[in-house]
């Protein structure tokens, strides 16, 4: 048998060919573990040519060419599927990795046997931070909060803004609820044994349901500043404002992926809150879920 390497960085990939190859070219770039590296490509179907661009440009990439369009969560369990190392860090095709983003993650998380994942601190294109890779549980009162802008008016109480945990002290190592699937590192082993990425989601939600898994397994969830990585947030969704000079997907992508994000909600929602709250504010949320969907998937399609 093929002997363990120290991690395998799995990428999936949906028509960001571009992208796809900035990251590729950081990633090699990158301090790789002395124990070893392996990269795994899955991409989902793409028409733009990305599967052509790993194949000439990144040989030592393992590259699955799937002829359909996985989604986010299942295109993850095929990519691990086909690895063989003791870590594995999930990273978006939209980010950009420093060259000690790898090595300085996987040093702490071989010292700290209690932690079961870990993220670092992401940078948007503008150079401020991405607090959604920094939150906590979208339970009621905190989505209320988050949708009607309430925690834009107190950033830093954690009352109000608890979906992003207060804005707390964001340059030093802390235990947070919930990490975002742009770039989450853990054990193999752990992966494995909470059920890998939960494939009842397409693209969105499924990075919750994951770290949930891992805080009821007892492990923690890291935030570790010491590294940073640039995160071209939405650009390969086409959902953010932020990128939409760097990448604007198709019209038919954005509805979809607006539609992925709606249904996501719902899903978590009804999968660990519909039996801890009462029936009527179920209800309301699933209600205002809905109602929010339409107008996102709206503004998609006028533009």
């Amino acid at each position: 048998m093929t002997k363990k390497k120290d991690l395998a960085v799995i990428i999936v990939s949906y028509n960001t060919v571009k992208l796809l190859d900035d990251c590729l070219e950081s990633v090699f770039k990158a301090t790789a573990p002395r124990g070893g590296l392996e990269v795994v490509v899955v991409d989902n179907n793409s028409k733009d040519g990305s599967v052509d661009m790993v194949k000439k440009k990144y040989p030592k990439v393992k590259l699955i060419a799937s002829k359909e369009n996985l989604g986010f969560a299942k295109g993850n369990n095929v990519g691990v599927a086909e690895t063989n190392s003791r870590y594995l860090l999930f990273l978006n095709s939209d980010t950009v990795i420093e060259k000690d983003s790898l090595i300085k993650p996987l040093k702490y998380m071989k010292r700290h046997p209690e932690v079961g994942a870990l993220t670092i601190k992401l940078l948007l294109a503008d150079g401020t931070i991405d607090y959604d890779n920094h939150r906590g549980y979208p339970t009621p009162w905190t989505s209320i909060c988050h949708f009607t802008k309430l925690s834009k008016l107190f950033p830093n109480s954690t009352f109000f803004n608890n979906y992003h945990l207060g804005r707390k002290n964001l340059d030093r190592i802390h235990q947070i609820p919930i990490a975002a699937g742009s770039y989450l590192m853990m054990p193999t082993k752990l992966f494995k044994q909470v059920g890998q990425w939960c494939e009842d989601y397409f693209f969105y939600g499924e990075d919750i349901d994951l770290c949930h898994q891992v805080n009821r397994a007892g492990y923690k969830i890291i935030y570790y500043p010491k590294t940073t990585t640039l995160h071209l947030k939405g650009a390969s969704s086409g959902l953010r404002k932020e990128t939409k000079k760097i990448a604007k997907p198709p019209k038919e992508t954005r509805i979809k992926v607006a539609k992925s994000s709606i249904e996501a909600m719902k899903i978590f929602y009804k999968k660990f809150y519909s039996e801890q709250y009462p029936k009527p504010l179920t209800f309301l949320v699933l209600g205002g879920i809905t109602l929010m969907g339409k107008f996102r998937i709206l503004k998609h399609k006028l533009t």
